[in-house]
């Protein structure tokens, strides 16, 4: 004998408006200049295109490889909406509203769903308007770095940039701990090398990656490392030396 399963509804999916040539032009523009004000998603190499009715935004590599990181929908209802989702296996919504409320969650994103920089974009933001290149950070002990003007503790990845100078594109490198939304912390600090832990915690505990954020030829490198191997910088490099300097 099989029991009946009461198997919940599959939600619908959102109808798509069709658009006008011009309006997609006019959506296309609008997108486009979120990824130009943004100094993350232009340094990120982000653009959008038009395609079968939606909008999808896109990364470009240094290899001229092309991913897809997210998709914009206009949607039939309510008015003049937009879904934006990004690609997990299946297309996951992350917003839904005007085209602001759309370019805001990708521009400004800090949970990983797009690059995990939002805190990052927001204050590079404000040091242009400063016309300043770095805002001023001060280091108040060995992991705790504070703005000079607000005394707001900084975020990690503001801390590479501004602080250590460390390029956004290197900034964004372990995208893989970011997709998993793990949080950054400083673990140890050395001058030019900067060993960084990525968690993250569930119902099954906490999760983990690191990072060595260092220069190597006077450029700036990011090297994810081994779990077993990142006890601390030290035992990074030597690591990394083992294996000609491949990270994990």
């Amino acid at each position: 004998m099989r029991w009946k399963r009461d198997w919940p509804e599959r939600q619908p999916r959102p109808k798509v408006k069709k658009l006008s040539v011009e309006e997609k032009g006019k959506i296309l523009a609008s997108l486009d200049n979120c990824i130009k004000s943004s100094p993350v998603l232009t340094a990120l190499n982000y653009q959008v295109r038009s395609l079968r009715g939606r909008f999808y935004y896109e990364q470009v590599f240094p290899d001229s490889d092309v991913e897809i990181v997210g998709r914009v929908t206009p949607l039939v209802t309510p008015k003049d909406n937009f879904l934006l989702e990004v690609e997990f296996n299946t297309w996951k919504e992350i917003a839904k509203g005007k085209i602001r409320t759309i370019t805001n969650a990708l521009s400004r994103d800090k949970s990983g769903n797009f690059h995990g920089l939002g805190l990052l974009d927001k204050s590079i933001r404000l040091a242009k308007k400063k016309g300043l290149d770095n805002l001023e950070i001060v280091k108040k002990d060995m992991m705790s770095f504070y703005y000079l003007d607000s005394n707001e503790e900084c975020s990690v990845q503001e801390v590479l940039f501004h602080y250590f100078g460390v390029p956004i594109l290197v900034v964004a490198e372990p995208v893989e701990w970011y997709s998993y939304h793990r949080t950054p912390h400083f673990r140890e600090i050395d001058e030019d090398k900067i060993l960084v832990d990525f968690t993250s915690f569930g119902i099954r505990g906490g999760f983990g990656g690191t990072c060595l954020y260092m220069k190597k030829e006077e450029e700036w490198n990011a090297f994810t490392i081994k779990p077993a191997q990142s006890d601390s910088i030290e035992s990074s490099i030597v690591w990394l030396e083992k294996r000609d300097w491949e990270d994990w």
